[in-house]
């Protein structure tokens, strides 16, 4: 159960208590003038980032000419699409204080313990092993080097590894402790695991270019960096983050909505939303990033949430479905982009078990989690209420149990249904625009398929 606390001082983010950590914003709070002149001179980016400094470990561009010539005479690793995400990660400090692929010591800390202890002694939260495969040949090519060039999917060179630690990589230890089990299906294991090598190899990154997928997407992925400078350009004084991989829908719009209302009347000035949809590596059947995008933009162009108090961008982590684990990592990695109140729902990163009838994960496990996981003490968790649609109101409004017969859930997996099939979902449940971007992606994909029977059986 969420926890009703007194209103937390906005200068003060930094939390004593774990169970003081999960806020509730069903109730207003009344405003003090301390409270209010405090509010006055604070800064999105008054949340520091993890460690204290923000990692950035692209190579400044005077220097990109000599790392690539220097990279060239070194033993070499190609990577894949996903590790490609993880360099990106990596490289813009999301994982803050992460400075490469994880060595052994930081991946028997993150693996066991979700956590890293910095030299201080105090903890920073890191809840996923954020490592780098190699096979037997790979090892052996490398041999005794010290550092190795990390060439990506295309073979370009992407980034150096210094200072290397090639460990063995026990996979069924890494999957049972990071998923709870390891039944066959789970969708990151199967695209990056299962296949990946018998050796994790770790160390300091520097990349010698930003990463860039010229998908037309590449204005959208702003870094931590770039993300800190927009918060204090505009003048936030609260940025409250929202992470998603479907499409928005009013439910969603109204908890964002309410969510702005509800940190105003606590007496913040100018709350910033961030939606931050997932960009990186996720299962077959999740709508499509560039189709997600350009349904985002709809709903702001349709109104449903406000352009000037808005700020949508990508998140570029690959996704693992691991439940109440995983979604430490995307608060901690928010808390390094400058966010200081993070909005978690029901079953966050969760999805149903791969071989039996249920959930993967309690679905109420992940805000208990966060409440009170080590190394997110400063960060405001904001557990949101439950909407559905009203069918007495027609529009998506919060769930009142007292007539619960009168609300209507519609499933991820219903909305994708109605899309397919061309059908309408109720009035008020999504925007006209954004609804249609979803009709066409789905009309294209079944004339894609048509085309493929087609000349299937013409062979």
């Amino acid at each position: 159960m969420a926890l009703f606390i007194p209103k937390p001082s906005p200068s003060s983010l930094h939390l004593h208590h774990r169970h003081q950590r999960l806020l509730s914003l069903s109730t207003p709070r009344r405003k003090s003038n301390a409270f209010g002149s405090r509010r006055m001179a604070a800064r999105a980016s008054l949340i520091e980032p993890d460690g204290g400094t923000l990692v950035e470990l692209v190579v400044p561009e005077m220097g990109r000419a000599a790392r690539k010539t220097e990279a060239e005479a070194m033993p070499k690793v190609r990577i894949g699409r996903v590790d490609l995400e993880w360099v990106h990660v990596v490289s813009e400090g999301w994982a803050s204080p992460l400075r490469g692929f994880m060595r052994e010591d930081q991946y028997l800390q993150s693996l066991h313990f979700n956590s890293l202890r910095m030299e201080d002694g105090s903890l920073v939260n890191m809840s996923l092993p954020i490592v780098l495969a190699i096979g037997d040949e790979d090892k052996e090519r490398v041999g005794g080097a010290r550092d190795v060039a990390l060439v990506g999917p295309k073979g370009d060179l992407v980034a150096i590894l210094r200072r290397i630690e090639i460990y063995k990589h026990n996979k069924e230890e890494r999957i049972a402790r990071t998923w709870g089990t390891t039944a066959p299906g789970l969708p990151y294991v199967e695209e990056v695991i299962t296949s990946a090598g018998n050796w994790l190899i770790g160390g300091d990154l520097e990349v010698i270019e930003p990463i860039k997928y010229n998908d037309g997407l590449d204005h959208y992925r702003l870094s931590p960096h770039e993300l800190r400078k927009e918060f204090d350009k505009r003048k936030a004084d609260a940025v409250f983050a929202f992470q998603l991989r479907n499409p928005v829908h009013n439910g969603h719009a109204l908890l964002m909505n309410d969510t702005r209302r509800r940190l105003l009347d606590m007496g913040y000035k100018n709350p910033i939303l961030l939606l931050h949809p997932l960009g990186g590596f996720t299962k077959a059947d999740d709508v499509p990033l560039d189709v997600r995008m350009e349904q985002h933009s709809k709903v702001l162009e349709d109104g449903v949430l406000d352009p000037e108090t808005t700020i949508v961008s990508i998140f570029p982590s690959p996704m693992h479905y691991a439940g109440p684990t995983e979604v430490q990592w995307h608060a901690k990695a928010r808390i390094n982009a400058g966010a200081n109140f993070y909005i978690v729902g029901r079953d966050p990163a969760g999805m149903g078990h791969p071989t039996e009838k249920r959930d993967l994960y309690d679905p109420d496990h992940g805000k208990k989690v966060l409440s009170m996981a080590p190394g997110l003490e400063k960060l405001n968790i904001l557990p949101f209420k439950v909407a559905a649609y009203d069918t007495k109101e027609k529009k998506m409004a919060f769930f009142d149990p007292s007539r619960a017969k009168d609300f209507l859930f519609i499933s991820g997996t219903k909305m994708r249904t109605f899309a397919r099939h061309g059908e309408n979902p109720p009035d008020g449940f999504m925007c006209p625009g954004g609804w249609n971007v979803l009709v066409n992606y789905y009309k294209s994909l079944q004339a894609e398929e048509n085309e493929q029977l087609s000349a299937a059986l013409s062979v």
